[in-house]
């Protein structure tokens, strides 16, 4: 069991787990806010989570008012997220993604350096981490869009690795 599995993780829904959950599956990670130039993103994480989702892949968001873009509740994320977008992905609560209370998950994932070098904090809403079953994770700045194709390469060849 790697550091990432024992991370505890509340739902939107409130039920209690750990990133574990999700060991098996390849995971793309992402700090989603509702009310952000980048918010359209929901779409085409959506069409991942419905193209891959099948084949061992999910989304999982993880909402923020880090960046001050965030609906104020649980319940009225959730309810934008499905009624706006057709979001089927796990969602977590609420969570701050930099500072002394970032969550947990966060505090492990933003040792990874993206393509341009960067770790350390998160720059913006939308920031992805790619996980893979083996502990493998591949970071991409808020502006490479989920459909982008070093996103969907990874997620291929993440997948490839869990079919064979």
């Amino acid at each position: 069991m790697s550091a990432l599995s024992a991370v505890p993780i509340t739902m939107i829904d409130g039920r209690e787990t750990t990133f574990g959950e999700w060991d098996k599956q390849v995971k793309l990670v992402v700090n989603v806010a509702s009310r952000c130039g980048l918010t359209p993103q929901y779409g085409a994480l959506e069409e991942l989570q419905k193209q891959y989702g099948p084949r061992g892949f999910t989304v999982i968001g993880f909402p923020s008012n880090q960046f001050l873009q965030e609906l104020g509740s649980n319940d009225s994320v959730a309810e934008y997220c499905s009624t706006t977008w057709g979001v089927t992905f796990p969602m977590t609560t609420r969570v701050r993604v930099n500072g002394k209370k970032k969550h947990p998950l966060y505090e492990l994932l933003r040792e990874t350096k993206d393509a341009g070098g960067h770790d350390g904090r998160i720059r913006w809403n939308f920031e992805k981490f790619l996980v893979e079953p083996d502990g493998t994770i591949h970071r991409f700045a808020p502006t490479v869009t989920p459909d982008s194709p070093e996103i969907v390469d990874a997620i291929e060849q993440a997948l490839a690795k869990l079919e064979n």
